[in-house]
């Protein structure tokens, strides 16, 4: 009897860049030194767009009415570290958005009631560190980067 197909959940992530060029990165709660883009699920019957700003509101406080979409790619598949599975899936579908943040700085609200992140800071593309994250993801960041940033992550 064959295997099941490995499934992958659909996800999404945003870069917040500012007009200087900065982008928001964001220290994981709990994992000191873990820093990512604000990202989740796509839940049933909701479109990329719904999620995306569903997520940025959830995670960090950001309105719709606060970025404009600059372009998307995806997806980027990565999966769980070996034999792991998560409500089925054995990874995820990412798709990125790089979104251009045009509300004040202290607009970012790590402080929410079901907070996901501890801390957050604005960096030139170019100082992402890998290291933040685990093994899994690096690649798909390198292909985000590559794609939507024009930067070659080493």
């Amino acid at each position: 009897m064959p295997g099941k197909t490995p499934r992958y959940r659909l996800n999404v992530a945003a870069i917040l860049r500012k007009p200087t060029g900065h982008i928001l990165i964001c220290e994981r709660l709990g994992i000191p030194g873990a820093w990512q883009f604000p990202q989740g699920g796509v839940d049933k019957g909701e479109t990329l767009e719904e999620a995306i700003a569903r997520e940025l509101e959830e995670e960090i406080g950001v309105t719709a009415d606060q970025w404009v979409e600059v372009r998307r790619d995806g997806p980027f598949r990565y999966r769980f570290q070996a034999g792991k599975k998560v409500k089925g899936y054995v990874g995820k579908d990412q798709h990125f958005f790089l979104v251009d943040f045009h509300a004040p700085p202290d607009s970012i609200r790590v402080d929410l009631p079901n907070p996901e992140f501890q801390g957050y800071r604005w960096i030139l593309p170019e100082q992402f560190s890998l290291q933040w994250l685990p093994a899994t993801k690096r690649e798909m960041y390198q292909l985000a980067f590559a794609a939507l940033l024009d930067i070659r992550l080493a």
